[in-house]
């Protein structure tokens, strides 16, 4: 089953900015090339946030035991990419971003695309260039977001300003993706779904049965020293008691530390994940436990086989790496 992309990607990057300079003979085109925005953008800063135990007084490690089965049957992940294309008359970056967002599902060993949705789209402040480049941007193909359209500030800002606000509504359509793609499968199927990232960005995700976020990057690590320590320390297959996160801005979600593979001789993130899953306040203990230790015994069945050659083997799902792969044989 396959839903149907909004805006289908028409053109590869070298012909689009072909057609861009034809059509904004003023523009500077990027013909250099380079790495996508993302790789450049400034990262988020690391931080230390509160956790709120829920299955034990004080957070500890707990060690997963049985056999890791069943597998995870269906996969979600999103992507992005963005290129900067080239910069108008005044300065202002006009930037190509394809944003995806899929399901794989395994049956008896082999995978299938079970839904999917690709969308590729320029991204120019509207309010810094000249009326005449922006009907000559909507007129291309791929429809024409104005980046600056709900900050007016953004008229006479910086064009790394410019490249930020691009860089941030990308993300968004890309979550927006994810939720589209998550609903359906919620709306449609009870199984499990793994989701490559965590839940609390999408009301949707964070609030459905069947969504499991596992996250493999640490920006921020939930917890008070003695917490930490605890974290930091944990062997693989076991994992930490499980705690809320929450904030007056999203929904909040259980989640717990597990360690994957053993650390000896790494870092104290190598082979880490955080997993969040639908908070339910009036859950027993008991039953808090019981569903902890269940997808954390699923999670750890998942690391075989390897996704190698991937640089981040050690916290990646050989099904979220079937997604990547299969994103990058449709773009």
């Amino acid at each position: 089953m396959v839903l149907a992309a909004a805006h289908p990607v028409h053109f590869r990057l070298d012909e689009l900015q072909r057609a861009l300079g034809r059509a904004l003979p003023s523009a500077s085109l990027n013909t250099e090339g380079g790495p996508p925005l993302e790789l450049s953008a400034a990262v988020d800063p690391p931080l230390i946030a509160r956790a709120d135990v829920v299955e034990d007084d004080a957070l500890r490690a707990r060690a997963v035991v049985g056999d890791p089965e069943p597998h995870f049957t269906a996969f979600l992940d999103g992507t992005q990419r963005s290129d900067l294309m080239a910069h108008a008359e005044d300065g202002a970056p006009i930037v190509l971003g394809v944003t995806a967002a899929f399901v794989r599902q395994w049956t008896r060993g082999r995978a299938a695309t079970w839904a999917h949705v690709v969308r590729q789209r320029l991204y120019a402040p509207r309010r810094a260039m000249r009326a005449a480049e922006w009907d000559a941007l909507e007129a291309l193909g791929p429809a024409a977001i104005d980046t600056a359209a709900d900050d007016p500030t953004l008229a006479d800002a910086h064009p790394l300003a410019h490249r930020d606000a691009a860089l941030k509504q990308i993300h968004r359509d890309r979550e927006q993706l994810e939720q589209q793609v998550a609903q359906k499968w919620c709306a449609e199927r009870p199984e499990a779904l793994y989701v490559d990232g965590g839940l609390r960005g999408s009301v949707i995700l964070a609030r459905a049965a069947q969504t499991v976020g596992v996250i493999k990057s640490h920006r921020t690590l939930y917890g008070d020293g003695a917490a930490r320590r605890v974290i930091f320390a944990l062997d693989e297959r076991e994992r930490s008691s499980v705690f809320v996160v929450a904030s007056p801005s999203r929904v909040p979600v259980a989640s717990w530390y597990l360690r994957l593979r053993p650390r000896a001789g790494r870092d104290p993130l190598w082979g880490l994940v955080r997993v969040e899953v639908r908070h339910e306040p009036d859950m027993p203990r008991p039953a808090i436990t019981a569903r902890a230790d269940d997808l954390s015994r699923r999670i750890l069945a998942e690391r075989s086989p390897t996704a190698h050659p991937d640089g981040r083997w050690d916290t990646m799902a050989y099904g979220i790496r079937d997604c990547e792969v299969f994103l990058k044989a449709i773009q």
